[in-house]
């Protein structure tokens, strides 16, 4: 049992791991700020127009992005931000509230159209005689 050892010399230390990330953070947010601007632009645009987007993987992207974001910008303070980066933010944040439009607006159709099935699903089961509105259970 002497032999055996958790050292193994043909692995890199943490300490190189984390000093490579720092020395190439700032590129490595450009590259990602861009990946999450194409991502939202195309959810936007395939939610305006096409009805059978996968919005369940979209978000998983959109969810990978951000924890790559996360990890990139883990220990930067605002100022460590070149100018083009602090750009790309801003272009990002205004993406993101026209995504958000077209997320609610989405939802809100969503719900008119729930409503819609529901209220005909009740009136195809009313025969008229006695309704579970009139005693007070459904709501």
């Amino acid at each position: 049992m002497s032999d055996y050892s958790e050292y193994r010399p043909h692995l890199p230390a943490m300490a190189d791991v984390i000093d490579a990330a720092q020395t190439t953070r700032p590129g490595n947010l450009g590259v990602i700020l861009n990946r999450i601007e194409e991502a939202v632009e195309e959810e936007t645009a395939a939610i305006r127009t096409d009805v059978r987007f996968d919005i369940k993987a979209s978000n998983a992207r959109k969810s990978r992005y951000l924890y790559e974001l996360t990890r990139a910008t883990k220990g930067l303070v605002e100022g460590d931000f070149p100018g083009e980066l602090k750009a790309g933010v801003e272009r990002l944040r205004d993406k993101l509230v026209a995504n958000e439009r077209a997320i609610l607006a989405h939802l809100s159709a969503v719900s008119e159209v729930a409503t819609l099935l529901k209220d005909a699903i009740q009136r195809s089961e009313a025969d008229g005689t006695y309704s579970a509105n009139e005693f007070g259970w459904a709501r």
